[in-house]
């Protein structure tokens, strides 16, 4: 069942900022979903403009004439620039500024591969075996620890960006020069292979999962943003299954601090068990992506969905985001 909508009134909301764009590597992403987030808030009454960035944000709240925005709905996507990876939030908890989703916590382990690891496995939460691969470091030793194959992918880049599977030692090097594009670490994580599962999380519940079966091999930014004969299964399990898948991903998300919204993935190995491997505080809410599948299903359209969003920043007003 559904909690009920907090809010009744748009100019409860006052003006919203949808922050979209940036300079992450997910910008046309953020740009797509903006797009759609700032449609359903202006159908359903809201008074909210498109904001494309944080600089761009920031004069607005230090505006000379005041600040024009009482509260921002953050759909960026990624990290320097990107909006995902506490800065931002750091920036408006400062400014004492409401915001959607998850707080500098949140966001910031969020967003990192690794960390958000650690804390699964000190919980013993299942995730799978790493390595954390420095720069220079010997990635076929790092490969071989784990065991092939593998998958080598930047530890603070989304939207599958940077990464690749690995069956033997001749996919090593490219892999890492792939990943070493975009800055920070690099995870070097043990291939669980089976079925791949996404969990929606809004306010204090978990949507429906879905079961993700690609055309091809995998589930590639392609399969995500472009093509159109993947599959979505929602729900992608039933019974006991999806309530322990339910049941994980909460625990999971809120270990690593955060809240408001967000999804969790999963891959469910040959033997039936899920594997964490990471969380998501700002998704995708383009026409492939995979909450609004899931809230759907719930009985949830997009237009409701995105006012519920714009309800997490409303901390100040409920106590709670």
């Amino acid at each position: 069942m559904t909690s009920p909508m907090l809010i009744q009134d748009p100019a409860r909301f006052g003006r919203v900022a949808v922050l979209l764009g940036g300079t992450s590597s997910e910008r046309e992403v953020s740009l797509d979903s903006g797009r759609n987030v700032l449609a359903a808030l202006r159908r359903r009454g809201v008074d909210a403009t498109a904001v494309d960035g944080i600089p761009a944000l920031v004069a607005a709240l230090n505006a000379p004439g005041g600040r024009q925005f009482d509260r921002v709905f953050n759909i960026l996507h990624g990290n320097r620039g990107g909006g995902e990876d506490g800065v931002l939030q750091g920036l408006l908890e400062a400014l004492g500024v409401p915001y959607t989703g998850s707080g500098v916590l949140g966001s910031a382990l969020g967003m990192d591969k690794i960390r958000t690891k650690q804390v699964w496995l000190a919980l013993g939460l299942p995730t799978p075996a790493y390595v954390n691969l420095q720069r220079g470091e010997d990635v076929v030793a790092a490969a071989h620890k784990l065991g092939l194959p593998v998958i080598v992918k930047p530890a603070c880049e989304g939207s599958s960006v940077g990464i690749t599977r690995c069956f033997k030692d001749a996919d090593l090097v490219a892999a890492v020069e792939l990943a070493a594009r975009y800055e920070g670490s690099l995870l070097v994580e043990q291939l669980i292979q089976g079925e791949e599962y996404t969990v929606g999380v809004l306010g204090l519940e978990a949507l429906p999962s879905i079961r993700i079966v690609p055309a091809g091999e995998y589930y590639d930014y392609h399969a995500k943003y472009v093509a159109e004969d993947t599959q979505y299964l929602c729900p992608g399990m039933t019974g006991a299954a999806e309530q322990e898948l339910a049941g994980l991903t909460l625990a999971a998300f809120f270990a690593v601090g955060c809240s408001g919204w967000g999804r969790v993935d999963f891959m469910r190995d040959r033997a039936g068990k899920p594997w964490l491997l990471e969380v998501n505080t700002a998704p995708g809410m383009t026409s492939h992506s995979l909450v609004p599948k899931a809230a759907r299903q719930r009985g949830i359209e997009f237009d409701e969905l995105v006012w519920r969003v714009l309800e997490t920043s409303c901390r100040d007003q409920e106590g709670r985001r």
